[in-house]
């Protein structure tokens, strides 16, 4: 693999100066909107709750991070003026509107935002969750490869890259269906490897992978079996890879970390491991800040502390060759053979 300059520089600006990944998730919306939603007894949770939760994240949390995931609703509307241009800025492509049918889910853009878009504002990386099941209809499997792989192709046109989220869920026929951002309970850990097999790909052009763990994070044991499927799942992924947290509790993420650590993963982007349990205490705001302030910054501090000094700097990925991921071509005709939008 050859990073195109945009794409190289993006990557950079996600990173620390040693090519480890700690990033913080601002961009969930039904995680943060239904409890709002519930505790004021209303359907729709209120704009401004929600983007003052956001907006309240980047300021509390920015400092330890190497970069920050907004969404176009309320992170960036109501947050990017408190986000430091020293932090990479990553942007949420994805609708969170899933539509569920029989056969599976299917993914699709939120309206009125692109890559186009993301690249024009100034965004350091496109993200896209992307659901997937191998067992799923065929023909939803075809739509969610299809819509992953217009993103790269678009992502590739703009030069921008692109981080895909890969995450297993129940099927409708499956025990336990729920439509919550959760992790799937008795995921099995063949559809996770075979979901990153599949969009490891070389034509899907993805830059980054965001992975879940190939077992429950509670199931994340320090075991050898264990982490021979951590292992495998790095293999697999064949490019720098980070892990999410899918709403595991803060020692079960820690736990799944270290597994991922030690089969090469980079770093981390994660949210509500960080931040949930200072969310619980909505319509505290005041009790909000003290936990994002507290609990939350010291959390973050420890699973930083942990990824560099275990994590594996991504520019040194095997992908990119004995020479890493370096700016090509270094020479006089760099002007010339650098494809812009007019090619």
């Amino acid at each position: 693999m050859q990073l195109t300059p945009g794409k190289l520089w993006g990557l950079r600006r996600m990173a620390d100066e040693n090519g480890i990944f700690k990033m913080v998730a601002v961009d969930q919306r039904p995680p943060i909107k239904q409890p709002i939603a519930r505790h004021l007894g209303v359907e729709e949770a209120p704009w401004g709750e929600v983007a003052r939760f956001k907006r309240m994240l980047i300021e509390t949390l920015q400092d330890r991070a190497t970069a920050m995931l907004l969404d176009p609703h309320y992170a960036i509307p109501h947050g990017i003026d408190a986000l430091s241009p020293e932090k990479g800025l990553i942007v949420t492509l994805e609708d969170s509107l899933f539509r569920e049918t029989p056969g599976g889910r299917l993914s699709d853009s939120i309206d009125d935002w692109s890559v186009d878009k993301i690249k024009r504002m100034g965004g350091d990386a496109v993200k896209v969750l992307v659901w997937y099941r191998p067992d799923a209809d065929p023909d939803i499997c075809r739509a969610q490869q299809d819509y992953a792989k217009r993103v790269g192709e678009a992502c590739a046109r703009h030069d921008i890259p692109y981080l895909l989220e890969l995450l297993v869920y129940p099927l409708a026929a499956d025990a336990h269906q729920t439509r919550d951002y959760v992790e799937m309970k008795a995921k099995r850990a063949d559809h996770v490897l075979e979901s990153v097999a599949e969009f490891a790909r070389p034509d899907y052009g993805v830059d980054l992978f965001k992975l879940e763990s190939p077992v429950n994070a509670e199931d994340a044991d320090g075991s050898n079996d264990v982490q021979a499927l951590f292992d495998e799942m790095g293999r697999l992924a064949g490019r720098p890879w980070v892990m999410l947290s899918a709403g595991a509790g803060k020692d079960a993420f820690r736990n799944v970390l270290a597994h991922a650590f030690r089969a090469g993963a980079s770093g981390f982007l994660a949210g509500r491991a960080i931040w949930a349990d200072a969310f619980a205490h909505y319509p505290d705001w005041d009790a909000i800040r003290a936990g994002l302030q507290g609990d939350a910054a010291a959390y973050l501090d420890d699973i930083s502390t942990l990824a560099e000094t275990h994590a594996a700097d991504w520019r040194r990925h095997p992908a990119y060759g004995p020479d890493g991921a370096v700016f090509q071509p270094q020479g006089p005709e760099f002007r010339h053979l650098y494809a812009g939008l007019e090619a």
